[in-house]
């Protein structure tokens, strides 16, 4: 058996000169399995699925980017003197955490020059936002990153994942955690969540609450077994600081829209 498999060539086919990269084809492939979902949401909760289609083609764009710019921002004494590689996403380097920043903001404005509920719309697309979060990660897979610290190959094998996973995760000769699976795992078991939650006809607004609550958790434990972290000190990870304010900050504003009488109204009701 080989010890040292052949990695997964990142580049899906070449146009020409142009490279299509399996990172890029992920990445959309989850964007548009998530676009669908919310879709058939929004036909029942009787929003115009043209208006979904008009935000994603906004927020996809400006999120991707702000993803990009918050993993450059935090490794800028790379980026500083390598300003060329700045626009090569393909290779890797997006924060989710930009990524949600800038996906949020532009809802917001969104939503009020539409005239249309920013918590509904929040709640149609949280699976679908997950969704596509679950299908990315295998973008990091191809690109042999977002991975844990070194482990046995008996280690890997005994989780029961296929060998074409544990090929992968030899990189130069050394075994590494499947950070990117354990994400996506947790991230599939979210999106059964919040589907079911919907039967359960939630304020409105908690849904997406849910969601943030619900990703940060997992976020938090797995992004600890990284080592490839953005760091805010030597000993903080910036994931997991986040994670923790949006944990905290999502549960306290369930409260506090209860209590001030601001989510009086219902996902599948109203």
């Amino acid at each position: 058996m080989n010890e040292n498999p052949t990695p997964i060539n990142p580049i899906a086919f070449e146009l020409g000169p142009i490279s299509v990269h399996w990172y890029g084809i992920i990445i959309g492939l989850g964007a548009l399995l998530g676009l669908y979902l919310a879709i058939q949401e929004c036909k029942k909760r009787g929003i115009s699925p043209d208006i979904l289609v008009d935000l994603v083609t906004f927020a996809l764009p400006i999120a991707i980017i702000s993803a990009r710019a918050y993993y450059v921002l935090f490794e800028w004494n790379y980026y500083k003197n390598h300003l060329s590689e700045i626009p090569a996403i393909w290779n890797g380097g997006i924060a989710i955490h930009g990524g949600l920043i800038g996906a949020v903001v532009t809802a917001i404005i969104f939503t009020r020059i539409k005239k249309v509920s920013f918590w509904k719309l929040a709640d149609i697309t949280a699976p679908s936002i997950l969704l596509g979060q679950a299908i990315g990660r295998w973008g990091n897979f191809i690109n042999q990153e977002a991975h844990g610290g070194p482990v046995s190959k008996k280690f890997l094998e005994r989780l029961h994942i296929p060998t074409f996973i544990i090929d992968q995760m030899n990189i130069n000769g050394i075994y590494y955690h499947p950070t990117f699976l354990y994400e996506s795992l947790w991230s599939l078991i979210g999106v059964v969540l919040l589907i079911s939650l919907r039967k359960i006809n939630l304020r409105r607004g908690e849904l997406f609450l849910t969601y943030l609550i619900w990703y940060s958790i997992g976020r938090f434990y797995i992004e600890g077994m990284r080592t490839d972290s953005l760091m805010l000190t030597a000993y903080l990870r910036i994931a997991q600081v986040i994670s923790i304010v949006i944990i905290a900050g999502s549960a306290s504003l369930i409260i506090f829209r209860r209590i001030k009488g601001l989510s009086s109204k219902r996902y599948l009701t109203d």
